[in-house]
C-alpha cells in the first residue's frame, strides 16, 4: 500500500482530536494524520458562537491541508449537530469541488453508522448547555431518529470539554444506557469518551459511537485503507474493515 495521508479539521481549543486519532491508527502502517485548526472557544447558540462555523474558516484550514496532498480530509467536529446536518453536507461538497479529495465529518459518519445498522431510537451524551443539546435533538427528530434519552453537562467553553472527569461521562451513558436505546451517541470531538467506549459497551450491552473515533473510521474507508481488528476502541472497530 502506498502512504496514505488522513486530513483532519479541528478547532483550535481542542486537545483531544490528535491524540486520539494518533492511537487510533498508529498500528497502520504508511498511515499519517496531519492536523490543521481554526477558531473555535465557544459552544452556544449565540451569533458570535454560531459564527465561528461560517464556511470561509473551514476552506482556509483545508487549503492548509490541501497543501499536504492528504488523500482525504475530515471534519473532527460536531457542530452540524446543532447547526444542521446539510452544513456537513455543503462543507464536504466545497472541499471535494475545491480541492479534488473526498471529505465528511463527524455528524455525518455518525449518522451514516446509524442508518447501516438500522438504528432509530438513540440515547445521546454530550457536555453541551441545554439550548444546543434541545437544538440536536431537533435536528434528528427531523431525520427521523428519536432520542429516548439525553444526558448533558451544561458546559459552553469548548477546551473545558477536555477537562471532564471519565467517571463522569460514564456516569451520564450508564444513565441513558438504562433507557435501552439501539445506540448511544457520544457527540464532542473535545470529550475524552472514545477510550472508555469498549468497556462501556460490554457493561452497558448497547452499543456506543463516539464522534471524534467515528470520523476516522471514516476517514480511513475513504482513503480506502485496509482497517486492522481494533475492539479496543469499540464494536465500531470490531470488524476488520470499515
Amino acid at each position: 500500500m502506498s502512504r496514505v495521508r488522513i486530513g483532519m479539521l479541528t478547532p483550535s481549543s481542542n486537545t483531544v482530536v490528535e491524540p486520539i486519532t494518533e492511537s487510533i491508527i498508529h498500528t497502520l502502517a504508511d498511515v499519517s494524520a496531519h492536523y490543521s485548526r481554526f477558531k473555535v472557544t465557544e459552544i452556544s447558540l449565540s451569533p458570535s458562537a454560531l459564527a465561528q462555523f461560517q464556511m470561509t474558516p473551514f476552506l482556509n484550514a483545508a487549503e492548509l491541508l490541501a497543501d499536504a496532498k492528504v488523500d482525504v480530509i475530515a471534519w473532527n467536529g460536531t457542530s452540524a449537530a446543532w447547526r444542521g446536518f446539510h452544513e456537513d453536507e455543503q462543507l464536504c461538497a466545497s472541499i471535494t469541488a475545491q480541492f479534488g479529495m473526498p471529505a465528511t465529518a463527524s455528524m455525518l459518519a455518525l449518522n451514516e453508522i446509524m442508518r447501516s445498522r438500522g438504528v432509530r431510537k438513540f440515547g445521546l451524551v454530550t457536555p453541551y448547555i441545554s439550548e444546543v443539546q434541545n437544538r440536536i435533538v431537533q435536528n434528528y427528530a427531523g431525520a427521523g431518529f428519536e432520542c429516548v434519552a439525553e444526558r448533558h453537562s451544561g458546559i459552553q467553553v469548548n477546551f473545558d470539554f477536555s477537562e471532564i472527569a471519565d467517571e463522569h461521562i460514564y456516569a451520564q451513558t450508564r444513565e441513558v444506557a438504562a433507557a435501552k436505546p439501539e445506540a448511544i451517541l457520544i457527540a464532542c470531538t473535545n470529550l475524552r469518551a472514545a477510550p472508555l467506549v469498549a468497556q462501556m459497551e460490554a457493561d452497558f450491552g448497547v452499543p456506543i459511537y463516539d464522534s471524534t473515533s467515528a470520523v476516522v473510521w471514516r476517514a480511513l474507508a475513504l482513503a480506502k485503507v485496509q482497517v486492522n481488528a481494533a475492539p479496543q476502541w469499540g464494536s465500531l472497530f470490531a470488524a476488520a474493515e470499515p
